[in-house]
């Protein structure tokens, strides 16, 4: 049935078609139908302060682009029950990203690196002049491995990020439990450390600041020291919350815990900095024998090599 089908009869007329389609969108995303006296009394109705009316002006960056971009290009790709949301959603608040935006934004960057995959495919396509079935799925495929591209990138930044709360906690628990001996309160305590770590270690002490103003807005400190560990996926973070929640549910020194948790901590960081070090000898064999090693051989062999070719060569000519 494809060996009967011509691709390259109907290939023109689909790209002419895609191409179509995308301007349109393009054009009814950046084009306003409402009058000057409409958006002014919409802004009015809205009751906002200056510094939100001068937030709404349009942002020539690629965040400004991809927010205006968001509610056309991320309903395609919009999961469809709230289990995936909210999957998507700890993704995204795993990497720092938790605007109400965030999941239209990251779903318009992954549609959006999926049209320039089939963009990309489709040059080479038209490159080759070979329109076959074949090389369609070729150019199919290439779309879908650049859809996966943001979905890869994520997982770096949530990797990254993990990695720098991981290795900053030891010290944040450390002032932690000098605040806590000094008289303050653990409430005061989190506010005191994301001060003075705010230059240090920006992530952690952006988190115990979220902590803090959670805090005050009333709600529960076990509630929200185990949102503090669930939010950021971090397992020391999670065990950090349950033994805060255990200390103050039994009335137990909470500095005392923490000075445990943050050597356990300061212990793991060891243990795991002296494995990469017993690594190190394994992985220095490759770049020795690729590179190193056929130089010393060179260097080594060679000169013993030419004076036996320079000795026995007039014993072959004779």
């Amino acid at each position: 049935m494809f060996a009967e089908f011509d691709y390259s009869t109907y290939l023109p007329y689909a790209i002419f078609g895609a191409v179509a389609v995308g301007a349109w969108v393009v054009f009814d995303l950046f084009t306003n139908r409402s009058t000057s006296s409409e958006r002014r009394l919409e802004k009015l109705s809205k009751r906002k302060s200056t510094v939100d009316l001068l937030d709404e002006q349009p942002s020539v960056s690629l965040a400004g682009f991809l927010e205006k971009a968001s509610p056309s290009f991320s309903k395609a790709m919009q999961p469809q029950n709230e289990k995936d949301v909210d999957k998507l959603k700890h993704k995204l608040s795993c990497a720092g990203y938790r605007r109400d935006k965030a999941v239209p934004m990251f779903l318009t960057v992954k549609m959006m690196s999926s049209i320039f995959g089939l963009f990309i495919g489709g040059g080479m396509l038209l490159v080759k002049g070979d329109y076959q079935l074949m090389p369609v799925v070729q150019c199919i495929g290439v779309g879908a491995a650049f859809m996966l591209i943001p979905e890869f990138a994520l997982g770096m930044l949530a990797a990254a990020r993990r990695q720098k709360i991981f290795l900053a906690l030891p010290d944040a628990l450390d002032l932690l439990v000098v605040c806590v001996e000094a008289g303050l309160g653990l409430d005061q305590a989190l506010r005191k450390v994301a001060e003075e770590m705010v230059k240090s270690h920006k992530t952690i002490a952006t988190e115990f600041d979220i902590c803090n103003k959670q805090l005050q807005m009333g709600r529960e400190r076990e509630e929200v020291l185990t949102e503090l560990g669930a939010r950021n996926g971090v397992d020391d973070l999670k065990a950090l919350a349950s033994i805060i929640i255990q200390a103050d549910r039994f009335g137990s020194s909470i500095a005392q815990a923490l000075r445990v948790q943050s050597d356990a901590m300061r212990t793991k960081r060891r243990q795991i900095a002296e494995e990469k070090a017993s690594k190190t000898a394994v992985k220095l064999i490759f770049p020795l024998v690729l590179f190193i090693f056929p130089g010393i051989f060179v260097v080594l062999v060679g000169p013993a090599a030419i004076t036996m070719i320079n000795e026995m060569l007039p014993a072959f000519q004779r």
